[in-house]
């Protein structure tokens, strides 16, 4: 049974003796900034994307949580607010002679390979670097005072799943896969979370501000996926949003 790995050191996100509407009007130009980066990469890159939004319902909870991998670090779903988000993020890979374990192989060996360098990087907090296991933890940076604390609860020769822990932006879990598609990878990020916070459900639901760095990151992912597997990405990038407005926790 894996172990839980001890709490890393806390990281000091605070500015002492800086107002707070400074520190927020500093952190809201960060991220716009974020935004307009990734943005303009994925949109010069002319890269189809086929959007939909739909509702949910129980049926878009994701799956349990290991007891043995849950502490008083875990964010699980039910700690968040606002509505559930299961959003699915895929792209069919043609012309790459890898299979599905060899895809998930290398971009659990780095995710930083993968995720967009303008506003994001992946740092080991428990664990071998280059390997990824059940019970390991990584921290996602990202622009803002919010890092992406996650841990591995599960892991396969196709996938692994990770859980978000406190200081998280959401709540909740993403799984990333592959698998073959007849002739062709197809590569999938899933995602069901809800914002940690009254002011990230702003930031998220209201404003659309961390929803927006949000698809353009796990776009980038996709796409960066083709890439590492020598192929390349058909018929762009297809995103599935249901969202679930109604309590199932």
């Amino acid at each position: 049974m894996p172990s839980v790995p001890a709490s890393p050191r806390k990281r000091d996100t605070g500015e002492p003796g800086v107002p707070v509407i400074v520190r927020w009007s500093t952190i809201l130009a960060r991220w716009t900034l974020g935004v307009v980066l990734v943005s303009w990469r994925y949109l010069w890159a002319t890269t189809p994307l086929h959007r939909s939004v739909e509702a949910g319902d129980a049926t878009d909870l994701p799956p349990p949580l290991p007891e043995q991998l849950v502490d008083d670090r875990s964010q699980p779903l039910e700690s968040g607010v606002g509505p559930l988000f299961r959003r699915l993020f895929s792209v069919e890979i043609q012309d790459s002679s890898w299979t599905a374990a060899e895809l998930i192989a290398e971009v659990a060996a780095d995710l930083n390979q993968a995720v967009p360098a303008e506003v994001t990087a992946v740092e080991t907090i428990s664990g071998v670097p280059g390997e990824l296991t059940i019970g390991d933890e990584v921290v996602v940076r990202i622009p803002g005072p919010w890092d992406g604390p996650v841990r591995v609860v599960h892991r396969t020769g196709t996938s692994f799943r990770l859980a978000t822990l406190t200081g998280h932006l959401e709540a909740g879990q993403i799984e990333f896969r592959a698998r073959s598609h007849g002739s062709q990878l197809r590569f999938e990020i899933e995602a069901w979370a809800r914002p940690s916070s009254w002011a990230i459900h702003l930031l998220y639901s209201r404003l659309q501000l961390a929803k927006e760095i949000q698809l353009n990151m796990w776009v980038r992912f996709c796409l960066n996926a083709a890439h590492l597997a020598g192929g390349r990405a058909r018929g762009g990038v297809t995103i599935r949003t249901r969202v679930v407005d109604q309590p199932l926790w």
